[in-house]
């Protein structure tokens, strides 16, 4: 038989053993939800990013002198000649 000192240590090192395992489980299901978080947020930029893309896009297009001559000819508005085009640009103060 074992004396009382020996069945103590055991159960104490049984315990600790157990919390040990309790501990690591707890830390890697953390660590688990800290990378859906992640994933989630990439999957969010991703969108945002191709959100942003297709947003760029159409600015470019409804930019487009095309668009713009198209539109304002339905408006009866006049379309310039080449002859009658002032192009104007801003300058930056430094």
């Amino acid at each position: 038989m074992m004396d009382a000192a020996a069945v103590g240590r055991a159960a104490i090192t049984f315990a600790l053993v157990m919390a040990s395992l309790g501990f690591v489980t707890w830390r890697q299901s953390r660590a688990l939800e800290a990378n859906r978080a992640l994933d989630a947020l990439r999957r969010e930029v991703s969108v945002a990013r191709a959100e942003q893309v297709e947003l760029e896009r159409e600015i470019q297009v409804l930019r487009s002198r095309s668009r713009i001559v198209r539109a304002a000819q339905q408006l009866g508005m006049h379309t310039p000649a080449a002859t009658e085009q002032i192009v104007l640009t801003r300058r930056v103060e430094p």
